[in-house]
């Protein structure tokens, strides 16, 4: 029988149903909830009322394992009553918008969240400049909220650890928030003591004094004496899993003067003591179910049965709570599990020593149950970590596109850096190259054209699972690159809407794809009816983004009989897909935003078009010469726009952006003339000095960082540039934008709209 999954992986609870609806990926309902307190559980209530009467903003404990952080924290959320958002965090949070949405969903408990902050931090790939948008978001939970961030240690993506630092910063009046982690916080401390906004406990406030060692052994059913109390207090230094373990010891048989140990949570030979108070304590049957188990970090009965491959594991697992062995349950029904983190490091550390050639056999079976059982992100890991990399690239060909079309871009670039070798894998070809188009659609060429390198590597043939061709999916990669000019690019669409599957969404895209290509020929009446086709196709696959680009180019085809009512009509119907459905960060949406601010331009809106124009500037940074046309396209209908308004400096900008791009892409059918036109006009004008709208891409690139708490160094770290080209166009971007300092520069940017809110 299936096991039930929604609560321990797939979704959250009551009202949030629909709130999980919206991010188009499963969150475990564990994540929102506090563990529940084991029988005997001690009370820090000591700490509970420093953490209760501190009014700094941010909250951190850091300790090793075993002190007790999680405990801490979730008696102080008791305390703390309805106003807690509780997160706890784990691999998958290494990622901007899993991150991000987790702590909505968190919040959204608390009190209604704006539903639009899910579209937008899916639209936006969502990170550090996402920040000041989403704060605004959530900060209408009223009134001020508690955020907790249990095991914060498990973020460690760059990226991620940037943004809980800009939160951080950022939080709404009154707001809270508080990290456990057993590492140092990713957090700007020095900056944040010298504000003293900062309240920090350490290991050594949270080691346990003689009346809770008392409690705890009392709560183990354990009487003992003063002597021998102070005796484990001295021997453990009161640090508390030292402690409850050895109480699991005495429990079990051991005199108090038997057991014997002397050290602290992050001793050497805390492993060595747990593996003989523990391990050594219970049947071999038992141990190495857990040993086995412990390559999962969630667990159920059918789970643990095929990685062990024996029946009753949901006995067993019930049966080890029971027995307080660590266990955690994650539901209320008691069917998915977790071992206690500091008992799961201690199990995986036996398997390496026991069974080191078992781990591969039984991380297999994990992802061959995970895929079987409808759950393949969870399947991803386990594959990677069996080296089973058929398994592992067909998981990824399946899940590449809607992860990416659900904003968890660094998702996607953790599995492609998994696959990034092994040439060898079924589906590689694939991979690379939706990887190529995906890391064109970023703005980023460098890895667009080293991952459609290695796509024309791999083997041409094959069919790959959903019926397309091989063959067939590199034309489609090659008809977008447009590397060879539009005769080609239209012989390599062609090829593509034969060979790919009748259900994929990529068939429309080649018949857009066609039908644009006539239009750069300077045949709009061939044009007109693939793209009208094209459109049909699009709306019914439920392709929004596309379905808006498509319009964006009937009005080109409109503009070639002059039929202003008609680019009107379309260009609005675009612009409101783009914004009803929160688009405005796609790549797809600058030539929308052109064409709109063109048509407003006509009708006599400047208002209206210089919003459009701004909104199409934003996303300059993400039109390059990997996706030529359509990038070509916006940056020229953007360029009319400019010169319609007398913004001739911002004209010259965009047009040497053009040019860029046909230096990589010479054929482009009619765009070459079209653009040499535009610079002879603008060759008769004189030139003023250069204002906002003259930012190169690089500078507006870089806008959206300015006001985070990164450095210039951290700036370039991040833009794949020296602090010193940070430093250059900071300065050239201050100099156009009419200001002396970076925060002149924000609130400018701000005002202008260029900013990432």
């Amino acid at each position: 029988m299936k096991p039930e999954v929604t609560d321990a992986f797939h979704g959250t609870s009551g009202g949030n149903r629909d709130i999980a609806s919206k991010l188009g990926f499963a969150l475990p309902e564990s994540k929102f909830q506090p563990p529940v307190a084991r029988p005997g559980i001690v009370a820090r209530t000591a700490l509970v009322e420093q953490l209760t009467a501190a009014r700094a903003p941010v909250i951190t404990v850091a300790a090793p394992p075993g002190y007790g952080k999680t405990t801490l924290m979730a008696q102080w959320a008791e305390r703390a009553g309805s106003r807690v958002a509780w997160l706890s965090c784990d691999d998958g949070d290494n990622d901007p918008v899993v991150l991000l949405s987790a702590l909505a969903v968190a919040l959204d408990r608390i009190g209604p969240v704006d539903p639009a902050i899910f579209s937008a931090l899916a639209s936006s790939g969502a990170d550090i400049t996402m920040i000041p948008r989403f704060v605004s978001a959530v900060a209408s939970v009223q009134p001020p909220v508690t955020v907790i961030l249990d095991h914060a240690e498990a973020v460690t993506n760059k990226r991620c650890l940037n943004t809980i630092a800009e939160f951080a910063l950022r939080l709404p009046p009154g707001w809270q928030l508080a990290l456990a982690s057993r590492t140092t916080v990713p957090l700007p401390t020095a900056r944040l003591r010298a504000l003293g906004g900062i309240f920090e406990i350490t290991a050594g406030d949270l080691v346990m004094g003689l009346p809770e060692a008392r409690s705890l052994l009392e709560g183990a059913g354990i009487d003992a004496d003063e002597a021998s109390l102070r005796d484990l207090l001295q021997r453990t230094e009161g640090w508390p899993a030292g402690l409850y373990i050895a109480a699991l010891a005495i429990k079990s048989g051991t005199r108090h003067s038997d057991v014997g140990f002397t050290f602290t949570g992050d001793d050497i030979y805390m492993g060595d003591y747990l593996r003989s108070e523990l391990l050594d304590r219970i049947s071999d049957a038992e141990a190495s179910f857990l040993i086995r188990t412990s390559i999962l970090d969630r667990m159920c009965g059918p789970l643990c049965d095929a990685v062990v491959g024996a029946t009753g594991s949901a006995a067993v697992l019930e049966q080890m709570e029971a027995r307080n062995l660590l266990v955690v349950p994650l539901d209320r029904r008691r069917e998915w599990y977790r071992y206690h983190h500091l008992l799961r490091e201690l199990l995986q550390a036996e398997l390496r020593r026991r069974e080191p050639g078992l781990v591969q056999d039984l991380h297999f079976r994990a992802a061959a149950w995970f895929e079987a059982n409808a759950m393949p992100e969870a399947a991803t890991g386990h594959a990677q970590a069996a080296g089973d990399y058929d398994r592992l690239a067909r998981l990824i060909l399946e899940l590449q596109q809607p992860v990416w079309a659900s904003g968890r871009v660094e998702t996607v670039r953790r599995w492609m850096t998994w696959i990034r070798d092994v040439t060898s894998a079924e589906h590689y070809g694939a991979i690379a190259a939706h990887g190529s188009l995906l890391f064109a659609l970023l703005g980023q060429p460098g890895e667009a054209e080293r991952w459609a390198a290695a796509a024309e590597r791999a083997s041409p043939a094959g069919v790959l699972p959903d019926g397309s061709t091989m063959p067939a999916t590199l034309a489609y990669l090659r008809a977008i690159l447009c590397r060879e000019g539009i005769a080609a690019m239209r012989r390599d669409a062609r090829i593509a809407w034969a060979g790919l599957s009748p259900a994929s969404p990529y068939r429309a895209t080649m018949l857009y794809t066609e039908g644009i290509s006539y239009l750069l020929d300077g045949d709009p009446d061939r044009s007109e009816p693939i793209l009208a086709r094209a459109l049909d196709l699009a709306t019914q696959a439920g392709s929004l983004p596309l379905a808006g680009l498509i319009l964006a180019e009937q009005c080109g085809v409109a503009a070639e009989r002059s039929d202003w009512s008609e680019i009107t009509t379309l260009a609005k119907k675009a612009a409101t897909i783009v914004e009803d459905g929160h688009f405005g960060d796609y790549w797809t949406s600058a030539l929308v935003y052109a064409w709109a601010s063109r048509a407003a331009l006509h009708e006599g809106d400047v208002t209206r078009a210089r919003f459009y124009l701004g909104r199409a500037s934003r996303l300059r940074p993400l039109l390059t010469y990997t996706l030529p046309v359509v990038s070509a396209q916006a940056l020229l209908e953007m360029t009319h726009a400019y010169v319609t308004l007398g913004d001739h400096e911002g004209a010259a900008a965009v047009l040497a952006q053009i040019h860029g791009i046909l230096q990589q892409r010479p054929d482009l059918g009619i765009i070459p003339a079209l653009a040499g036109r535009l610079r002879a006009t603008l060759a008769t004008t004189s030139a003023r000095a250069p204002g906002a709208s003259s930012l190169t891409a690089a500078e507006l690139r870089l806008l959206p960082l300015l006001p985070t708490h990164l450095s210039y160094g951290e700036i370039g770290d991040r833009l794949h540039v020296s602090k010193n080209t940070v430093k250059t166009q900071a300065y050239s971007a201050y100099r156009k934008l009419g200001v002396s300092s970076r925060s002149e520069a924000v609130v400018r940017a701000r005002e202008l709209g260029l900013d990432a809110g």
